[in-house]
């Protein structure tokens, strides 16, 4: 009789083990976000540069979204990145206008979040002229990235 009880105690549990044929569906499919950065392609410095952001999520514009914000520093100078708040020009797109003062080599770090989906993608822009330590920094880093495919440590 103990044993009786102890199997069918087992197959409980062991049934209570198996998978289920949508198991897959059970669970949140996330649709991440996806930011696609739209500017001019020769800025000037000293004039005002449109800069936008399109949202999308699951190949659609993104209605609403918890969070978007811009940060825009020069290359060699961090420490004095800006944020800012762009403006809501139609649903998933979003836009600053942008004057950079000086040429040179700038990063643009957009931050956009809805529900748990949160991005944070990185674009690289020229502004003008670039001087001689940014073009080398360019090389470098270039360099640096190719040896980082062929070479694995």
């Amino acid at each position: 009789m103990r044993k009786v009880f102890l199997f069918a105690i087992i197959g409980l549990l062991l049934g209570g083990c198996s998978l289920k044929e949508d198991v897959a569906e059970l669970y949140l499919q996330e649709q991440p976000l996806h930011a696609e950065v739209v500017m001019p392609e020769i800025i000037k410095s000293g004039e005002q540069v449109p800069i936008k952001v399109i949202l999308t999520q699951d190949g659609k514009k993104v209605e609403e979204v918890d969070s978007v914000e811009f940060e825009i520093w020069k290359h060699d100078d961090l420490l004095h990145a800006t944020s800012e708040q762009p403006d809501k020009l139609e649903e998933g797109m979003y836009a600053i206008n942008k004057t950079f003062e000086s040429d040179g080599l700038y990063y643009i770090k957009i931050h956009a979040s809805k529900s748990d989906s949160i991005i944070m993608p990185q674009v690289q822009l020229v502004v003008g002229e670039l001087s001689k330590s940014e073009l080398e920094y360019l090389q470098k880093d270039l360099r640096e990235k190719e040896e980082g495919h062929d070479h694995h440590h």
